[in-house]
């Protein structure tokens, strides 16, 4: 894909994606993998630096912002997903991916999700679900396990969890996946999917959290998880086996591609109003869309 601001049709790199900056995560933080695998990703499609928007949540997560190339913002807790949505609808051009933590996404910024799922808008976005607040040393989020025990309670939690991938399917959602931060090449044929599919694409990402998070560890996703591929006639255009799938969170934990409606529709071209639009070639707005009006008539009552 050419370049929108400079043309070039330099096919990309992962050393376009790089950045001059030190990570600061953890020894062992799942974000790495992460990291490695949205670049990974978008240099097998062909999707250039220029051409690629990305926008933090506040957390771990957030600490990417300034070490990926490209366009990149770093938002409020929680609002990832609304700073997403409004540069994609300004800017159809770009690729924009969202990254946000279970603890802003499915706490301050819950309403944000859903009616980002409702409004089908054409992002992907990125759950970083490691179980905990882990920028706040280790305080209960919203998919934190009943009694498992955090820094802020220390006694267990007593509430029940928020299952991620269930909410979501329950939206009506277009594209649902999950994957595991120790598998890079599985996240990255993952991200591959969602960046092509068109609307809202929702990949949750089961992380490891090695400093607070000691009772899902690495090692205890490796010997749980499996893809979906591996179920013989796995159909992902069926909703309720989706939900039933990805069910179990403790013994077989499904990853993959759970749902996705290949006939999805994406908000913008919901738009009956924009039929008959224009595209225009101003330079500081070239995608701005224009349509002529006869407006002699309203003119008239002025006279």
């Amino acid at each position: 894909m050419s370049c929108i601001t400079c043309n070039s049709t330099t096919t990309p790199t992962m050393k376009d994606f790089q950045s001059k900056n030190i990570f600061t995560w953890c020894t062992n933080c799942g974000n790495y993998g992460i990291h490695t695998a949205i670049r990974r990703a978008l240099v097998s499609k062909k999707i250039s630096a220029c051409n690629t928007l990305t926008c933090f949540d506040i957390g771990c997560n957030g600490n990417g912002s300034d070490k990926i190339g490209g366009y990149n913002f770093h938002g409020l807790h929680g609002r990832s997903i609304p700073l997403a949505v409004g540069a994609e609808m300004a800017n159809r051009k770009i690729t924009v991916i969202a990254f946000g933590g279970d603890g802003g996404t499915l706490g301050e910024g819950i309403g944000h999700l859903v009616h980002a799922v409702r409004g089908n808008y054409n992002i992907t976005f990125v759950l970083h679900n490691n179980l905990n607040y882990g920028l706040t040393k280790g305080q209960a989020s919203v998919t934190t396990k009943k009694n498992m025990k955090m820094n802020s309670s220390p006694d267990g939690t007593n509430s029940e969890l928020l299952h991620p991938a269930r909410f979501v399917l329950s939206l009506e959602s277009t594209f649902v996946a999950r994957s595991f931060s120790g598998d890079v090449k599985h996240m990255s044929k993952v991200f591959e999917q969602a960046l092509d599919h068109k609307g809202f694409s929702f990949v949750e990402i089961l992380q490891s959290c090695p400093t607070y998070n000691k009772e899902t560890p690495h090692e205890w996703y490796m010997d749980r998880v499996y893809d979906v591929e591996t179920i013989d006639g796995y159909d992902n255009s069926n909703r309720e086996l989706a939900l039933k799938t990805a069910q179990d969170q403790e013994e077989r934990i499904a990853i993959g591609v759970l749902y996705q409606d290949k006939k999805s529709v994406p908000q913008i071209d919901r738009q009956l109003n924009r039929n008959g639009a224009m595209g225009t070639k101003i330079e500081t707005e070239p995608y701005e869309e224009t349509r002529q009006y006869d407006i002699s008539k309203l003119l008239e009552k002025f006279r």
